[in-house]
């Protein structure tokens, strides 16, 4: 109880199950991406192995961009548990959150989100950022083999 009084962002608010398949990934590889180069390494693999070289490659250096502004424009820095850990952080609820709405376009939605976690002069590029980002995403679900298709589907049915 006393790490969320000092950590709020960090305080558990559900589980990463409770997503979609586009948060889920987009706090995963949040989660990867703060772990270091080797984490990187692997979140830029597996973007590469599903979009191809060329979309994939667009796809990491988005997601550097976004998260780099994060850490240098944030309002505080961004709270998150491990990568294995099934709990979902405050902070982490809000990135996916973000993404997400990015992603469907509703830009001035993604905006006032946006400035909750960074300054809001960088409102714009980082909810443009997360669009783009979150499109990949959507990419990826879409070339995911049938069977996981499926399997999250029935997922969500229960």
């Amino acid at each position: 109880m006393r790490d969320a009084h000092q950590h709020p962002g960090g305080a558990s608010v559900g589980f990463i199950t409770e997503l979609d398949s586009l948060q889920a990934a987009s706090v995963i590889y949040l989660r990867m991406w703060c772990d270091g180069p080797d984490a990187q390494e692997k979140v830029g693999s597996d973007l590469a192995s599903v979009l191809g070289h060329t979309s994939g490659s667009k796809a990491r250096a988005t997601f550097e961009q976004l998260c780099s502004l994060c850490a240098r424009f944030g309002r505080r820095p961004l709270m998150r548990h491990s990568v294995t850990c099934k709990c979902l952080g405050a902070d982490e609820s809000c990135f996916a959150h973000f993404i997400a709405t990015a992603t469907e376009g509703q830009r001035e939605d993604a905006m006032l989100i946006a400035t909750l976690l960074v300054r809001a002069d960088m409102a714009p590029l980082v909810a443009s950022l997360a669009a783009d980002f979150g499109l990949a995403l959507k990419r990826m679900h879409l070339s995911a083999p049938r069977d996981i298709a499926r399997s999250e589907a029935a997922r969500t049915l229960h």
